[in-house]
C-alpha cells in the first residue's frame, strides 16, 4: 500500500512525463501502434485499453471512484482502510491466494488511495490477464469481512500512520499545511486520516462502504500492454461483466472553498531535522475545475519556475547565487476539485531559510511582473513532449495516467488532445495565472525547522 508522499511522487511523474505521449507527437510517427479504445460493459464498468506490444508483459488496474475525499464526515481514513481490506479473503479465495498466485507466475501487484480515487494493479504476462480480471472482479463484490478481519488490519493502518507520519516530521508537517491551506475543501483531511478516527473504525461502516462505492459502475479498468482490444473486451465481459451493477451513484459535489484572503504559516521544528526548508503553496484550479487553458498554463508556469535544473529558481538559486540545496515548483492537475500549487527550497552552506525564501519570492515576482519570453516558453513545452514520448516505455505511467483521468471526471478525449492544449499555450496566458493565483497575500507557507530555530 502506498503512502501520499509515494502517490504524490508517482502521480507528478504520471501527469508530469507521460500525459503527452498519446498526442501527435506520437501519432505522427506510430498511428496504429499506440491506438486507444474504449468501451462500456453493460453493467457500467468503463474500459480502457491501451495496446503496447514491444514487451510481452500487461498491467492491469481497477480504478474505483472513491477516494479520502469522498469519505463520510468522522470516517477520515475508511478508503484507505478499505483498500487494505480488498487483500483479505472473499467466498471464492481464501486470504492471501491472490498475492500467492500473482508471485508463483512472476508478477507484481499493489494499491493506492488517493484523495480522489482508489486503484489496485498487477504487472503479469498476458497469458495471466484472465486470472487477473477474474480475482478482481470476485473481489469486487465477495470480500467476507469478519470482526477479526476488521481488528487485525485496523491495527496495520494505526502503525503505518504511526511509522510514516507520525515519526516523519516532514509528513507531520505536510498534514498541518494541508489543514492550513484547504478551509473547507476535504482535501484538508489526510488520505491515511486522523488517528482518533482511524481508531474507530469498524465492520459496520467498512460494509457500509464496501456496499455504496465497490461496484462497476463506480469503477473504470484500463489495461495497457501486449494485448488486442477484441481480447480485453472477451476477458472483461466474461469476468466484470457478470457482477450486478449497482445503484447510482449522486454526483461527487463536496464544500467549496471559501476565498481565500490572509497569509498563514506553519512551524514546525524538531531535533530530527538537520536542515531547515520551506514551503509555499496556493489554491488554484485542476484540469477538472478550472477555465479552458488554465489548468495548461499552470502547468507549463510550474515547468519554467521549478520543473528542473533548467528552470528559473534551480538556476538562480543553486547554480548562481549557490544559496539553495534544493529550489522547485510543482502543480498536481489532475484532482476531482480545485488542488495546490507549490514552490519550495532550502539553504545551502551558510545562506539562511530567510534568505532562500526572499530569493523564490523575487523570482516569483518577476514572471508576474514581466512574464515569461516566447523562447524559455517554447523550449518548457518541448521539454514536456520529449519526456513525456520517453515516459511512453512504462507501461503504468500510461496506464496511471488515464486512470487517474477519468477518475477525476475527465475521459479519453481529454488526454489525447492535451498535448495540443498545451502547444497553444501563450506567454500572456501564463503571465495571467501567475499574477492571478500565486498572490503572497493568498497563501500559506510551511517552515521544517531544526529544534534549535524554534524561537527564530
Amino acid at each position: 500500500m502506498t503512502s501520499k508522499a509515494e502517490w504524490l511522487r508517482a502521480t507528478l511523474l504520471a501527469t508530469s512525463l507521460a500525459f503527452t505521449i498519446t498526442g501527435s507527437a506520437l501519432a505522427e510517427s506510430a498511428p496504429d501502434a499506440f491506438k486507444v479504445t474504449d468501451f462500456l460493459l453493460d453493467n457500467g464498468m468503463e474500459v480502457v485499453v491501451i495496446p503496447d506490444h514491444r514487451a510481452p508483459i500487461v498491467t492491469h488496474m481497477v480504478w474505483y471512484k472513491i477516494g479520502s475525499a469522498d469519505e463520510p464526515p468522522g470516517k477520515s481514513g475508511i478508503a484507505h482502510f478499505f483498500e487494505h481490506l480488498m487483500f483479505k479473503a472473499t467466498t471464492h479465495h481464501a486470504a492471501g491466494e491472490f498475492d500467492r498466485a500473482i508471485s508463483d507466475i512472476g508478477g507484481s501487484n499493489n494499491a493506492f488511495t488517493s484523495y480522489d480515487y482508489t486503484a489496485f494493479h498487477e504487472t503479469v504476462a498476458p497469458s495471466a490477464l484472465e486470472l487477473m480480471m477474474s480475482f478482481e472482479a470476485d473481489r469486487m463484490r465477495n470480500l467476507i469481512l469478519t470482526d477479526d478481519v476488521i481488528k487485525t488490519e485496523r491495527d496495520v493502518i494505526l502503525e503505518e500512520r504511526r511509522s510514516r507520519i507520525d515519526n516523519n516530521p516532514e509528513a507531520v508537517l505536510d498534514e498541518e499545511v494541508d489543514a492550513t491551506l484547504w478551509q473547507n475543501q476535504p482535501y484538508r483531511i489526510p488520505v491515511i486520516g486522523w488517528m482518533q478516527e482511524m481508531q474507530q473504525l469498524n465492520r459496520t461502516d467498512a460494509a457500509a462502504f464496501y456496499d455504496k462505492y465497490y461496484r462497476p459502475n463506480n469503477a473504470v479498468l484500463i489495461v495497457a500492454g501486449d494485448v488486442e482490444p477484441d481480447t480485453v473486451r472477451a476477458l472483461a465481459e466474461k469476468t466484470y461483466g457478470k457482477v450486478a451493477r449497482g445503484p447510482d451513484l449522486p454526483p461527487r459535489i463536496r464544500p467549496v472553498e471559501p476565498e481565500q484572503n490572509t497569509k498563514r504559516t506553519v512551524t514546525l521544528a524538531d531535533a530530527r531535522v538537520s536542515v531547515p526548508s520551506f514551503s509555499t503553496q496556493w489554491v488554484v484550479p485542476s484540469y477538472h475545475s478550472g477555465k479552458p487553458g488554465e489548468a495548461e498554463a499552470l502547468d507549463l508556469l510550474a515547468e519554467i519556475l521549478g520543473g528542473g535544473n533548467r528552470s528559473r529558481l534551480y538556476q538562480a538559486l543553486v547554480v548562481q547565487q549557490g544559496i539553495a540545496s534544493s529550489a522547485g515548483a510543482f502543480f498536481q492537475g489532475t484532482m476531482l476539485d480545485d488542488t495546490n500549487f507549490t514552490i519550495y527550497g532550502a539553504p545551502r552552506g551558510d545562506a539562511k531559510i530567510s534568505d532562500v525564501e526572499a530569493a523564490v519570492d523575487a523570482e516569483v515576482a518577476r514572471i508576474v511582473r514581466d512574464g515569461v519570453t516566447p523562447s524559455e516558453l517554447e523550449k518548457a513545452k518541448d521539454r514536456y513532449v520529449r519526456s513525456m514520448i520517453f515516459a511512453r516505455d512504462k507501461q503504468d505511467s500510461m496506464a496511471n495516467i488515464y486512470g487517474s483521468t477519468l477518475a477525476t471526471g475527465g475521459n479519453v478525449q481529454d488526454v489525447q488532445q492535451w498535448p495540443d492544449r498545451i502547444r497553444k499555450v501563450t506567454t500572456d496566458e501564463v503571465k495571467a495565472v501567475a499574477a492571478r493565483y500565486l498572490v503572497l497575500a493568498r497563501s500559506t507557507t510551511g517552515y521544517l525547522l531544526p529544534q534549535q530555530q524554534a524561537g527564530n
